[in-house]
């Protein structure tokens, strides 16, 4: 069996403004260099066999930072970007909600339900009976988190900025 340690990348700058990132690469600000740093502390002594991160810059910087006392490469993957929010990004997040209906350019939820699947299958095929610590998004953690326990997405609770959840797959 296979352990995942899913991770949502440090706070950014468009997270602090409340900025709809969507699949943009975005940046970490100094609070979530900080708090990848102090995750990294919190990991230094568990054995991992691989690091997986979105291709996002703000993940794959996240991903750096945890795989620094490890001495591993970070391997990035597509399958754990963010939802495409299409004609959302770069919009204020509080004008959004009330928004209906949604732009016909977001990625659907069945297709990101798909692709949360789809990452499961990757790291089963690629990270037999290993320990694998995965740095993804907001969103995209939650689908992964609902296709693994059978539930919907409102079902799982949100995670915080460089906050890990545990999963034997």
């Amino acid at each position: 069996m296979t352990k995942l340690y899913l991770v949502r990348h440090g706070e950014t700058f468009d997270n602090e403004r409340q900025i709809m990132q969507g699949q943009t690469q975005g940046e970490l600000n100094p609070t979530g260099i900080r708090q990848a740093e102090a995750l990294s502390r919190q990991l230094a002594d568990m054995s991992f066999d691989a690091i997986v991160a979105s291709d996002l810059w703000r993940s794959v910087h996240t991903a750096r930072i945890l795989a620094e006392p490890h001495g591993l490469e970070v391997v990035t993957t597509p399958l754990l970007r963010e939802r495409d929010w299409g004609s959302f990004t770069g919009r204020f997040i509080p004008n959004l909600k009330d928004v209906k209906p949604w732009p016909d350019d977001i990625e659907s939820l069945p297709a990101m339900m798909d692709r949360a699947g789809r990452f499961l299958d990757y790291v089963r095929d690629n990270y037999p009976d290993c320990q694998v610590l995965a740095v993804g998004h907001g969103i995209i953690n939650k689908a992964i988190q609902a296709v693994y326990w059978h539930k919907e997405m409102y079902e799982i609770e949100k995670m915080k900025n460089a906050e890990v959840r545990i999963l034997d797959i």
